[in-house]
């Protein structure tokens, strides 16, 4: 009896001329030829540092620096160690891109609704915005804000504004907690209160979804989640109150925080730059929204607080997000432009680190990584939120 071999599945054919087993096996070849590459790239700058007699590792961020730094998110002087130094400049610039996440969320949000506004003049203004701060490099404007503080008056001549806050060229000196520790610690607890509540009122609206039971003690039990933490921490550091109050002796100011024309010029060009790429995003968002669902809850007598928070904000969000997302990292990577100004950002602590200890390829890898996981982070972050506000098909 003669045998026919079966045509109909893969186990008849050769192993080398079956698709999935050729697709793995160049796929395999290329990532081979991938680490290859990488070892090969490494060995050969491992062997020129050697030539030129310089060494490699991470050893030297426990060595002493040769700098100072003249704005410092905490305390830094010449002698402390370079990874230090590189803390300082990770502070300031998470510091500088969270505030100016901050003010250009809030200014794009405003100016995005009011460029759908049936007012002719407030419409008109946010376009004129939108047209200026987008259309003009974002370098010129740092620039342009650093000249303008620079421009203020000097310190025995500084305008103030209810002997409480005072601007010269020195930068705007506002007042400041005697304790910033516990403050900061105070503020992050408040975030996580805020955060922790806005978790609990969504399962609890999707437990009224699901049962249809409202719950009765909502409102106090979030009110308790929000300051409870921050109380807490309050207690915990010894009831600080004590404020510190800016004032001017001599041909300087005692007192208060001074925020540096430096920080002010980086933190106005992010924040005004941004801005006016939110707003077109949130009008977007808004536009998105199918005018039959605005006419039909006008139609049941919806208030105009309840319309946006229960019919747009929900549509409008999962829109409104991932290209939010896209801004918030572009500013945390723009920061780097502080550069320009002096600003001590971790490109700029950086830069100054590789040119003392000669360290260029540990220090630019190190930075990398750095802005690489900050930018995960704020797209993780952004994906979590984003999974919250989608709206689940049937």
């Amino acid at each position: 009896m003669t045998h026919i071999p079966s045509t109909t599945g893969e186990s008849a054919v050769p192993f080398w001329r079956q698709p999935r087993s050729r697709a793995i096996s160049w796929q395999a070849l290329l990532l081979a030829a991938l680490a290859a590459l990488g070892i090969w790239l490494v060995l050969n700058a491992r062997q020129a540092l050697i030539d030129r007699g310089m060494t490699s590792g991470l050893g030297f961020l426990f060595d002493e620096t040769q700098f100072a730094l003249g704005e410092a998110f905490f305390s830094f002087t010449s002698g402390d160690t370079y990874l230090k130094a590189f803390a300082v400049g990770l502070g300031n610039t998470v510091l500088l891109s969270a505030v100016s996440i901050l003010t250009a969320s809030i200014i794009g949000a405003i100016v995005g609704f009011a460029r759908l506004s049936p007012n002719a003049l407030a419409s008109s203004l946010a376009r004129a915005y939108v047209y200026a701060f987008r259309n003009t490099p974002q370098l010129v404007q740092i620039v342009f804000w650093y000249t303008f503080f620079t421009l203020f008056p000097a310190a025995r001549l500084s305008w103030s504004f209810f002997d409480f806050v005072f601007a010269s060229n020195r930068g705007l000196t506002i007042p400041a907690p005697e304790n910033m520790t516990a403050f900061t610690a105070v503020a992050a607890a408040f975030l996580a209160g805020c955060a922790l509540a806005w978790r609990v009122a969504h399962l609890a609206d999707r437990r009224r979804r699901r049962t249809g039971q409202k719950w009765k003690s909502a409102k106090p039990v979030l009110l308790a989640t929000i300051f409870v933490p921050a109380l807490l921490v309050w207690l915990a550091f010894g009831m600080p109150l004590a404020w510190s109050i800016p004032e001017l002796k001599g041909f300087n100011f005692a007192g208060g925080i001074t925020l540096s024309p430096e920080f002010l010029a980086i933190y106005f060009g992010l924040s005004f730059y941004i801005a006016a790429f939110i707003a077109e995003i949130v009008r977007g968002g808004l536009l998105s929204v199918d005018s039959g669902q605005i006419e039909a809850a006008n139609a049941i007598g919806l208030t105009r607080i309840d319309l946006y928070r229960r019919v747009v904000a929900p549509q409008a969000l999962r829109v409104i997000i991932p290209p939010l997302a896209a801004q918030y990292v572009s500013l945390l990577k723009n920061s780097s432009l502080g550069v320009a100004v002096g600003y001590p950002d971790l490109f700029s602590v950086s830069n100054t680190m590789l040119t003392y200890s000669g360290r260029t390829i540990e220090v630019l890898c190190i930075m990398a990584a750095v802005y690489l996981a900050l930018s995960l982070a704020i797209g993780a972050v952004a994906n979590f939120v984003n999974g919250f506000v989608q709206i689940p098909e049937r």
